[in-house]
């Protein structure tokens, strides 16, 4: 049996046809699909492997390198003389950071507590916990200024218990002591005739409340009603406002605990999120675009607005009383010690703070803060944030420890909590979040591309028939036509030759 060409090419045609019918469904289509998987897989969820995993347990290094500001001058400084520092560090630390306490509640929320320790890293430090390194004393100048407005009388028994208990404007102290607390009498004394007056009831020590501490208590959607939401803080120690500040909107608990965000971010999106550590909500802004080890990316960043005053940016007088622009005044929240927070080296902030402190040279790339995260999923892939700390100090009469000192914002130290996703995790999140959804996009645009070119290759195979049947069909027909001689007469036919031989 023949087999009709012409029909076999226009069956591929059809077939071509519903190829490109299929693609561009796929195409129309396949965005929603994948939105929806994203959406599933980034729910805070038991069952979503791998983004539950690096949500609990923070599978990835995590680091936090300590700078000290060596004081170069101290005696000069209670003679009124501008302070000089020099930087030493870092220090390096591990962090490791897991939840705790996780209970899933009804209305679509999930309750923890993060706990997290520190492990010094001697081999990714400049230098050893055992370095001796001089700064302000807290304990004495924060003191001062705190009594600065108390009466005469009382500011000279504070000066004489500072004689008494040997406290000196200045402490010249190893590092590991610094960080993680040191034998005092005086803070013995205090909070035993005093409790409540000192942020701990142990060692002194910058950083003595962090190690073996958790963040709080903090409630959190899981995106189960609205993805849009995943991550976003609903009450933190059960409270869905802070009473820090003097202003509603500076008291808002905004955004999520600072770990991951919503999926489907645009370059209009900000990262929000709330930091116990800071007292209040932050907000970081985007910056441009990246790639890292092939997976596309957006920075963030934080705005020159973060930290400025009241006088510079209106939103942030509620954060106020304030001083230059770049401080954040965080006594309200650390028992009315003047301490401020500020980028390293007072980055993006007054320059007329590098006039009061020499030694101090703010770069971007050395004291800038940034988030890079993966649009489509909100989840970090590289983070460094960087914080200055930094004491408000003077003389204050009566007080003798305080000398000649001038009025100034002392910096102290300042850190870096930085870390990374790499090795396993990182192939893992590549393999199915960027390839497979990249091959699933190129898989529709081939089968557009593929049912074209099935379409076209079978139109010229059927025109091609066509035009061959149309041929031969002409050449039949001129078979059929009686031709004449040159001289114009017809040649006779079959039939006439046959009479003619009879």
């Amino acid at each position: 049996m023949a087999i009709d060409k012409s029909k076999v090419a226009l069956g591929f045609i059809v077939a071509g046809a519903l190829t490109v019918v299929f693609g561009l469904i796929s195409l129309i289509i396949g965005p929603t699909i994948m939105s929806q998987q994203i959406a599933k897989n980034t729910m805070i969820d038991p069952k979503n492997d791998m983004t539950y995993t690096m949500w609990k347990d923070l599978p990835v290094p995590f680091f936090m390198s300590v700078y000290f500001f060596h004081i170069l001058n101290s005696q000069e400084i209670l003679n009124g003389e501008k302070p000089m520092v020099e930087q030493r560090g870092p220090y390096v630390y591990r962090k490791q950071c897991f939840k705790d306490n996780i209970t899933f509640h009804d209305n679509g929320t999930v309750t923890y507590r993060e706990y997290r320790r520190f492990f010094f890293e001697p081999t990714m430090s400049v230098g050893n916990e055992s370095d001796v390194v001089t700064i302000p004393n807290m304990l004495v100048l924060g003191a001062a200024v705190m009594m600065e407005n108390q009466p005469y009388v009382l500011r000279l028994l504070i000066s004489a218990t500072f004689k008494k208990f040997k406290e000196t404007p200045f402490l010249t102290k190893t590092v590991g002591e610094l960080m993680w607390g040191y034998d005092s009498g005086l803070v013995d004394f205090l909070n035993k005739y005093l409790p409540g007056m000192l942020p701990t009831s142990g060692k002194f020590g910058l950083f003595a409340d962090f190690n073996n501490s958790n963040t709080g208590l903090f409630t959190i959607f899981t995106g189960r009603d609205d993805i849009r939401n995943v991550h976003k803080v609903d009450s933190w120690n059960g409270l869905k406002e802070l009473s820090y500040w003097r202003t509603p909107q500076s008291n808002m608990i905004n955004g999520t605990a600072g770990q991951m965000w919503p999926p489907f971010m645009t370059k209009e999106t900000t990262l929000p999120f709330y930091s116990p550590d800071a007292c209040r909500s932050l907000e970081l802004v985007y910056q441009r675009p990246g790639v890292a080890k092939g997976i596309p990316l957006y920075r963030y960043v934080a705005p020159k607005t973060l930290f400025a005053n009241g006088s510079d940016y209106a939103p942030n007088e509620g954060f106020c009383p304030c001083r230059q622009s770049g401080l954040l005044n965080v006594s309200s929240c650390r028992h009315d010690s003047p301490v401020f927070i500020s980028h390293p080296h007072f980055f993006n902030a007054d320059p007329v703070l590098l006039d009061f402190v020499e030694g101090l040279h703010p770069t971007e790339d050395e004291h800038g803060l940034f988030i890079d995260i993966h649009p489509d999923t909100g989840i970090p892939l590289n983070v460094s944030i960087r914080l200055q700390l930094n004491l408000y100090m003077k003389r204050v009469s009566g007080i003798t420890e305080t000398g000649k000192i001038s009025e100034v914002v002392m910096p102290m130290i300042w850190f870096e909590e930085s870390g990374f996703i790499d090795g396993p995790i990182l192939s893992t999140f590549r393999t199915n979040l960027v390839i497979l959804p990249a091959v699933m996009e190129y898989m529709q645009y081939s089968f557009i591309v593929l049912g074209l070119a099935t379409i076209v290759i079978a139109a010229l195979l059927h025109h091609r028939i066509k035009r061959s049947r149309s041929l031969l069909a002409l050449s039949s027909s001129t078979a059929e036509i009686p031709s004449t001689s040159d001289s114009g007469s017809v040649k006779p036919g079959i039939e006439t030759q046959q009479k003619t031989a009879k």
